[in-house]
């Protein structure tokens, strides 16, 4: 429930002064006097009011001359009237004697400490009046060894004042439970574990024991370095889709450390270790620093003008004699919106083709179809923050605490305070133990999953009928069709009891409120895109629409997917996701980009392969997308980029694809620029520049720029604040954003003329006028029809926390050092089976290709199902995919691979 505040008053040092209710004492002082009037040690803004040390006490009387009393003023509430003394003698001594008995058992070394400067207790310690201590010094800690077992975690328990902040970060903020307060009185102590070091812990590096503790007894390898930062800029996370927000310290040119924002709605004191350590990569002796052109059959060192020269020869000479459909053009989800704009509007105002696409295509393209299919509109319908209202949540074949570590934080909490939740996945998942239901189907067998769960719904009496009948159309055709399943046959199929299936449909249907999320297990299918039009079909027939603590919400992949798609990086639609082939508005973009355009669909990236190795598509240009190692059936990517006669790469670093380049430009990270992304709760956020580019880069607005320029398509220099102008006035979503007024927090499309962006999609109609129920028989899989009898296993693939995709940037941090390897996750009945036990190798092979992996014996999934991660490109993994993909929008189908697999003899 959305809480109503009411103002009260109440008086401060004698002085009357409004609050609102729910504010503590210590909230109330802090918006009278502003933010530290109060010293406090154990109180941090992220953290839940605890009241241990004390530090903050204050007298407060329900009258001018009545009794005082001394309370912690963190964790007592406000009341009508009442009167607060915040720094009497009384209180001031208090305090004082507070701090003295607290650095009477902590080491007296400020001067030599690596948090001089930055250390909340010596801070405190100057706010009291401190200049010495009276007590006898203690020993307590002081023989504690440091921790630097761990490559970003260190710890120095002799610092240590036991305020829990740590213990209360990792239980309220990431909900690990790694650190405890162990002992008692002075030999009370805060251990990892079970009492081990925090590489030998369960501890994901998050880094939120790090930022809350007031002193240097729990830090990390960057933090000291920060006090000598110059500067600190905010800026957004290059990595997942939750879009977190990022303060960055810097000097020289150099980035120091990452802490996450306090204030930020996003991510509010709170990242991951990817997000808060993994930036290394910015400034790797392996980043491209020039430009690089073929030579007779040799990628040489070359000058930006040059290899302008080469792309501007070689494009015009393709596109005048080959046509404009034989080029095409890759753009990148981790680019900035301006970006993704300018490459969608490079190939189609300056090529003359629609030959474009990005990464969305092998994540997401599923969903924002089906959505558009059933409501117009192909992004989440809700706020991540909705969890604060949700009463049930259903996970459906994503892994949130790995793949969108905050937003996975953030369910763990809902579901650790009672919030039901459902997870349908062929993994147990680290949120498995904490579900009410786990539906642990076989993978590919969506479809049949949800047609039970409507069956079961439909059953049940639990269908939103007011709902469905003012904002719905098709139920008459669908409900009908459901209702006449083979419920038996479809629980074979999924091979999940359907008494559990039932079980968790009413559960998700009779909860007042229910919000789903679902991923690349969802999408990376053959029926991608008929099942997120299911999920939506569960979402309208009870009533999960529309309102808080509600809808359907994709966890998208990399931290741009969403925008990247907004700005028209799709073969069959322009920026705003309008119909290229229809007459009024091609006729709008061409008046808008003063070009002719092409109305005919172009050629989506598995479509523009093929044309490749048929010898139909000359050209490509790829910015900061690796195929070769990220799409499936890798032999078959390689031999269509050999087969071309001209490749552009775009890149960081030499890319698996960047070897078979022609022309190699060397582009800047997102600390090196400026612009926005937009998340997968469609926040359109602010990326700052932090440093200047990497001598010898430059970003990708400013290539992409200069190569329309040199091929006579006048464009204004790259700004973001000019680029977003003109997305502004094409893209009808984004009518009201300016670069000015997004702030801080951002805003949520649509944004309207008045500048007010929207929190909660679909509240009074959708954006097709009515929401659009679709039914879908359940197919299997083509890979699983053709191939299943010979290759008997079905693997499935995923992301692990610390590394990322194909790992281009993360492997080059140290990152590297904790996850150093893809690993084969094998049932132990199937491995027994075979012989093998973990740490063996396994040869993994299909239809296509193989690959050489470790082995790992795990009960996560069950036996028949493989599953493993595809991050590092020494191994390969996807050369074992197949071409499948989904049949609407061509996502590759990585989820179900048929396999086999054999213990590698130790000859081999």
């Amino acid at each position: 429930m959305i809480q109503i505040r009411t103002e009260q008053s109440a008086f401060l040092n004698g002085k009357s002064a409004s609050f609102e209710s729910g504010d503590t004492l210590l909230r109330f002082i802090n918006r009278q006097n502003g933010a530290d009037s109060v010293p406090t040690l154990c109180d941090a803004p992220q953290l839940k009011p605890y009241g241990a040390c004390r530090v903050c006490s204050v007298e407060i009387a329900l009258d001018v001359g009545g009794h005082r009393k001394v309370v912690a003023s963190c964790h007592t509430p406000m009341t009508s009237g009442l009167h607060i003394y915040t720094d009497s003698p009384r209180i001031q001594k208090l305090r004082r004697n507070i701090i003295e008995l607290v650095l009477t058992d902590h080491p007296l070394d400020c001067l030599t400490c690596e948090v001089n400067g930055n250390c909340e207790l010596q801070t405190v310690a100057a706010q009291v009046g401190i200049r010495d201590v009276r007590y006898p010094m203690g020993e307590n800690h002081l023989d504690r060894e440091k921790d630097l077992s761990h490559p970003y975690m260190t710890s120095d328990l002799s610092k240590c004042i036991n305020c829990s902040r740590c213990v209360r970060a990792c239980d309220e903020i990431q909900g690990q439970f790694v650190l405890s307060m162990h002992g008692r009185g002075f030999d009370a102590r805060i251990i990892k574990g079970l009492d081990t070091t925090f590489m030998e812990s369960d501890c994901v590096s998050c880094g939120a024991c790090s930022q809350a503790c007031p002193t240097s007894a729990i830090s990390d390898v960057f933090q000291s370095k920060a006090i000598v930062a110059t500067q600190k800029t905010r800026t957004i996370c290059t990595y997942c889709g939750v879009g977190c927000n990022l303060e960055v310290a810097t000097k020289g040119g150099a980035v120091l450390s990452i802490q996450a924002p306090v204030d930020a709605e996003v991510n509010y004191a709170h990242t991951c270790l990817k997000g808060r350590y993994a930036f290394k990569f910015y400034n790797h002796p392996d980043r491209l620093r020039t430009p690089l052109v073929r030579k007779n059959g040799v990628l040489t060192e070359s000058t930006w003008d040059e290899a302008y020269d080469v792309i501007v020869k070689e494009l015009t000479r393709i596109r005048d004699s080959r046509g404009p459909n034989s080029i095409a053009g890759i753009s990148s989800a981790r680019g900035t919106n301006e970006e993704n704009y300018l490459m969608q509007k490079f190939i189609r105002a300056v090529i003359g083709t629609n030959n474009i696409d990005c990464c969305a295509r092998v994540c997401h393209s599923p969903t924002a179809m089906g959505l558009q299919k059933s409501f117009g509109t192909g992004a989440a319908t809700n706020s991540v923050d909705d969890l604060q209202e949700t009463q049930c949540i259903l996970i459906i074949c994503a892994n949130p605490t790995e793949g969108h570590p905050v937003t996975g934080a953030k369910i763990k909490q809902r579901v650790m305070k009672g919030v039901p939740l459902i997870i349908i996945d062929p993994r147990e998942i680290e949120l498995t133990p904490y579900a009410d239901h786990h539906l642990q189907l076989r993978p590919g067998t969506n479809v049949a999953m949800l047609n039970m769960f409507a069956y079961y719904i439909m059953e049940a009496g639990l269908v939103d009928e007011a709902f469905v009948s003012t904002r719905c159309e098709g139920w008459q055709e669908f409900s009908s069709k459901i209702q006449a399943l083979d419920i038996d046959r479809l629980e074979q199929i999924t091979g999940v009891d359907k008494e559990r299936v039932k079980s968790a449909a009413v559960a998700y249907a009779g909860a007042s409120a229910s919000m789903s999320f679902h991923g690349l297990g969802v999408t990376e299918h053959s029926q991608g895109t008929s099942t997120v039009m299911l999920i939506a079909g569960l979402a309208m027939m009870t009533g999960n629409i529309g309102r808080r603590g509600v809808g359907v919400n994709p966890l998208r992949g990399q931290n741009n997917v969403q925008g990247a798609a907004d700005m028209g990086c799709q073969p069959h639609q322009g920026a705003g996701y309008l119909d290229i082939t229809n007459p009024e508005i091609k006729e709008n973009y061409e008046d808008f980009y003063d070009r002719p355009l092409s109305g005919e669909i172009g050629l989506k990236l598995p479509q523009m392969l093929e044309a490749a190795r048929q010898g139909k598509l000359k050209a490509m240009w790829l910015i900061g997308e690796d195929i070769v190692q990220t799409n499936p059936n890798t032999d078959a990517v390689v031999q269509a980029l050999q087969n071309l006669e001209f490749l552009i790469v775009q890149e960081l670093f030499m890319t698996e694809t960047a070897k078979y380049a022609h022309v190699v430009l060397p582009a800047a990270s997102f600390l090196e620029k400026s612009g926005t992304f937009t998340n997968g709760e469609r926040r359109i956020q602010r990326v700052n520049r932090v440093i200047p580019p990497l001598e010898g880069t430059k970003t990708d607005g400013e290539i992409i720029v200069d190569i329309m320029n040199r091929m006579g398509y006048e464009q204004a220099a790259y700004s973001p604040e000019g680029m977003l102008e003109e997305i502004s006035q094409i893209v009808p979503f984004f009518k009201g954003v300016q670069w000015e007024t997004l702030g801080l927090q951002g805003q949520q499309w649509p944004v309207l003329d008045s500048g007010d962006g929207t929190r909660i999609l679909h509240t009074d109609t959708f954006k097709r006028g009515l929401g659009k129920f679709h039914f879908f028989e359940f197919e299997d899989s083509k890979e699983i029809q053709n191939h299943i009898e010979e290759f008997p296993f079905i693997l499935t693939t995923g992301r692990v926390l610390e590394q990322y995709n194909c790992g281009t940037m993360t492997r080059r941090t140290e990152n590297n050092t904790i996850v150093f390897e893809d690993v084969l996750d094998i049932n132990p009945l199937d491995a027994e089976a075979k012989g093998i036990q973990t740490g063996d190798s396994v040869r993994l092979f299909s239809a296509r290709g193989e690959a050489i992996l470790k082995a790992r014996h795990s009960d996560e999934v069950k036996a028949g199902v493989l599953y493993t991660t595809f991050h590092f490109p020494e191994l390969m993994v996807n050369r074992i995919g197949s071409d499948e993909a989904d049949s609407v929008t061509l996502c590759p189908e990585y989820k179900v691979t048929a396999v086999n697999f054999e213990k590698v003899s130790e000859e081999n």
